[in-house]
């Protein structure tokens, strides 16, 4: 299912023009700010690893271009995203308007702290690299949920959880290599 998705999404569209020509090599490519735009192996791959379940809510934390959030936004019923660098957020947020995704809801600020409630979401992930997974974060899942992200500094596991209630259940994913996850906004 996430493949045929991803086909639907123009990647084209969330890139530098002077990118086009690169938009559909499985490569992650700049897209300023310091920030790139994750392989489509990698978004397919953490795509799938949180679908696998009730898929009403989901929070990703760094929208970067809006790539990733619009395929969320075709696997689940309401995606939340959280961006802290000002110009990506705008900018994500006027393509995925433009491509008329009404189920989208944004937010600036720090994925840190974002304001959204305990047990609410059925899976979270984030695009971008912490050295663990922050506690906050894993609160915020509702039994059965499941959350990926790339973990680590320099040497990174894509790692998927899943909350039962009661413990989380770690499964590695893979190698991979992220842009760090930082707090603040800028």
């Amino acid at each position: 299912k996430v493949r045929s998705i991803m086909k639907d999404v123009p990647r084209h569209f969330f890139i530098d023009e002077a990118m086009a020509s690169h938009a559909y090599e499985n490569a992650s490519l700049p897209i300023g700010y310091s920030q790139t735009i994750s392989q489509p192996q990698v978004v397919a791959l953490m795509s799938q690893a949180i679908a696998d379940g009730e898929c009403e809510r989901v929070l990703e934390i760094g929208t970067g271009c809006g790539y990733q959030t619009a395929i969320l936004a075709q696997l689940f019923d309401k995606v939340w995203t959280v961006e802290r660098i000002e110009g990506l957020y705008q900018k994500a947020q006027e393509k995925l308007n433009e491509l008329q995704f009404n189920n989208i809801e944004f937010y600036f600020g720090d994925g840190f702290n974002t304001p959204y409630e305990d047990d609410f979401f059925d899976a979270i992930v984030l695009t971008a690299a912490p050295e663990e997974v922050p506690e906050a974060l894993l609160k915020k899942l509702k039994s059965g949920g499941r959350l990926v992200a790339p973990i680590g500094n320099e040497h990174q596991i894509l790692t998927r959880f899943i909350y039962d209630g009661q413990t989380f259940k770690k499964q590695e994913l893979g190698e991979v290599s992220f842009v760090p996850l930082l707090g603040g906004t800028n």
